[in-house]
């Protein structure tokens, strides 16, 4: 819809608005495609008309009257005509009213009327009429005609000139709706984007990694490819996983989450590929796998890393072929399955190691998706602790709570080694521990968050001795934390550290910390 209040304040608008009152003596009225006028406020006493006959007749409630019914009666008219333009004669025959259609992509969204010129003398039979029709009104026909000998008679060429400047007010009006138009698109559109970059099916962030990975999920709509999610524990992984599947073509169909790393082998053959009955002391019937139960939808694998070798190729037969085997069966079952695959390892390393298959690693890797902890995200702490604490006083029916400057301060600092997981269980900790209160003190955080902010990364740092020992011990400390953050991912953490993976290699096996006892593949079956 047209915005009519803001043309008033259109320059060009106003000016030939301006320019027809000088030269034609015409008063300008906007129409809508309601038949309404638009720039007509009968409270406005101050309102001062070009046009002598307007401002005769709007001088009285009569004469106001019939000039608005002379619109409304040209309305009527106007509607019924495809033209872009026409004239017509007002009721009293003396006066005639110029019309321009306003078309916004075909549509008629109003109409532009000049009222009122003449093109001709007035003679004594039309003059006797006009009296008798303005006496039934109680309108002075004196005082009418004085006004009508004011008006210049327009010659055909000043008519036509008249008409190209009506016209051209009807197009500015189109220009302005339309700028605007395209105006609020942009804005609208810019906010739909920010919408989805702020929250993307329950992610919340606006930092660049996470526009990155909202960039890739938007790409990955359309297709079947295989991913693997790789993040650290916490950082939202089956969420991204969840985002893949509902903004899929299989998003009708099932979505099946297994955590690889909660069963032992024999019990995740069961799980994922099911079993026949008597197969094995307890299998009392039939049952069916995951990756049945997940036909024509997506199964996410989670913590894929932690897969024994002969899973492995099992797995890797049943991404490549669609087929299956239940643990003590014989028959091969055909599934169409999605697979989604999430570990917080590093499975490159881990194949250069010999712990992951190769042909597996680059099956289940089409699509490499990876989720930045939240201490590389820390512009997003702010969004995420108001999402929180808007959700747990939901949930809880309390009153919405906040944040003191010097709790958010130590929430922010602190490196949140548990990601959003650990953020969003101490957000609703300080919910709950703060009772009726308004406003969350920095008294009632989790100690190690409060320590870390008092003592910072020194903490337990040894400030007597030699140097040398204390700098190998902090050297110590912070490679072994970093290992456990990243899950022994060591190119990640070189990179954090500032040095390069060889390097770290050698101070991992320095201070003998390597302790993971994951069992070597023997044999890389086809």
């Amino acid at each position: 819809m047209i915005n009519w209040e803001e043309l008033k304040h259109i320059h060009v608008i106003r000016k030939l608005e301006e320019i027809l009152g000088q030269w034609f003596s015409t008063d300008v009225f906007f129409v809508d495609d309601k038949g309404q006028i638009k720039n007509y406020d009968p409270a406005d006493k101050t309102r001062i008309y070009r046009n002598p006959i307007c401002s005769y007749l709007f001088g009285s409630e009569p004469g106001k009257e019939l000039v608005l019914k002379t619109i409304a009666n040209s309305y009527e008219k106007a509607v019924k005509s495809d033209k872009t333009h026409f004239f017509l004669e007002g009721p009293l025959g003396i006066e005639n009213i110029l019309v321009s259609r306003i078309i916004v992509e075909n549509d008629c969204l109003g109409h532009v009327f000049a009222y009122c010129f003449v093109d001709k003398e007035v003679s004594q039979e039309l003059k006797q009429k006009a009296k008798a029709h303005l006496e039934n009104l109680n309108i002075s026909a004196d005082g009418f005609f004085q006004n009508v000998h004011k008006l210049k008679i327009l010659t055909p060429a000043e008519k036509k000139y008249l008409l190209e400047l009506v016209d051209l007010v009807a197009q500015e009006i189109v220009t302005f709706h339309t700028e605007i138009s395209k105006r609020e698109e942009k804005i609208n559109a810019l906010n739909t984007q920010l919408g989805i970059r702020y929250s993307y099916h329950s992610m919340i962030g606006k930092a660049k990694p996470m526009q990155d990975l909202y960039t890739m999920l938007d790409k990955l709509k359309n297709s079947e490819s295989t991913v693997l999610i790789q993040g650290e524990n916490g950082t939202g992984k089956e969420l991204i996983a969840k985002a893949i599947h509902f903004n899929s073509s299989r998003k009708d169909n099932q979505f099946v989450t297994v955590n690889c790393s909660a069963f032992n082998e024999n019990l995740l053959d069961s799980e994922l590929f099911g079993h026949v009955k008597g197969s094995f002391t307890g299998a009392i019937r039939d049952k069916k796998g995951l990756f049945e139960v997940a036909d024509k939808g997506t199964l996410l694998l989670d913590e894929i890393g932690d897969m024994s070798p002969s899973m492995q190729v099992k797995l890797l037969r049943v991404i490549q072929e669609g087929t299956l085997t239940p643990v003590g069966g014989i028959d091969q079952k055909r599934v169409d399955v999605r697979v989604v695959a999430a570990t917080n390892r590093d499975l490159k390393e881990m194949v250069e190691q010999g712990y992951f298959r190769e042909d597996l690693y680059y099956r289940v890797n089409v699509i490499n998706l990876f989720v930045p902890p939240l201490r590389n995200r820390k512009e997003d702490i702010p969004l995420l602790v108001e999402h929180f604490i808007k959700k747990g006083c939901h949930e809880k029916g309390l009153p919405l709570k906040n944040l003191a400057k010097r709790t958010f301060e130590r929430i922010y600092d602190y490196p949140w080694p548990g990601n959003i997981r650990e953020l969003e269980n101490e957000i609703e900790r300080l919910i709950v521990l703060s009772g009726a209160e308004e406003k969350i003190n920095a008294e009632q955080l989790s100690s190690r968050i409060r320590e870390f902010g008092e003592h910072g990364k020194m903490q337990g740092v040894r400030v007597a001795g030699k140097l040398k020992d204390a700098l190998e011990e902090l050297e110590k400390t912070m490679i072994r934390e970093g290992l456990r953050r990243t899950g022994y991912n060591k190119s990640r953490l070189a990179k954090e550290l500032g040095i390069s993976r060889a390097g770290l290699i050698m101070k991992v096996e320095k201070y003998g910390l390597d302790k993971r006892r994951l069992p070597k593949l023997t044999k890389m079956a086809a």
